[in-house]
């Protein structure tokens, strides 16, 4: 019996499917990051701010609005440490994709390095909101208190 040894190639076809699924990956979970960002903020700077420059009033208002702000506040060990592994999951996936090829079509080239561009502005903001959240949730009580 003799075995063939021809190697099949990867149809270029699926090898795009997987790039493009990476990127999907990539853009979703800076938008993800993006988001528990934002969860950090609500459940933690937003109420510190509005209360040491006298709008209680307000944040009361937004607490009867949206009780869900309380819920954020009770676990925020759990929002803070989503949103971190998250964003350290985008931040890898974009290091790991910084040098994938873009299409060789002109106008799909610009929109992938777009979209590049973009999903490294939302990480950046995503950690800078991440920062000022975690000041007033876990720093600032400390140093006022």
């Amino acid at each position: 019996m003799r075995t063939n040894s021809i190697k099949r190639k990867q149809s270029p076809f699926k090898a795009s499917r997987l790039k493009n699924r990476i990127k999907d990956k990539s853009l979703l979970l800076s938008y993800l990051s993006l988001f528990t960002s934002f969860g950090t903020i609500f459940c933690c700077a937003l109420p510190a701010l509005l209360v040491s420059i006298g709008m209680g009033a307000i944040f009361a208002g937004l607490v009867g609005a949206f009780p869900q702000i309380l819920w954020l506040s009770e676990n925020k060990t759990w929002v803070f440490g989503l949103s971190a592994v998250l964003m350290l999951l985008s931040a890898t996936l974009l290091y790991l994709n910084r040098n994938a090829p873009c299409p060789v079509d002109p106008a799909q080239a610009r929109a992938c390095a777009q979209s590049r561009k973009w999903s490294i502005r939302i990480v950046i903001f995503s950690v800078l909101l991440w920062v000022i959240g975690f000041l007033f949730a876990y720093l600032l009580p400390y140093f006022l208190f």
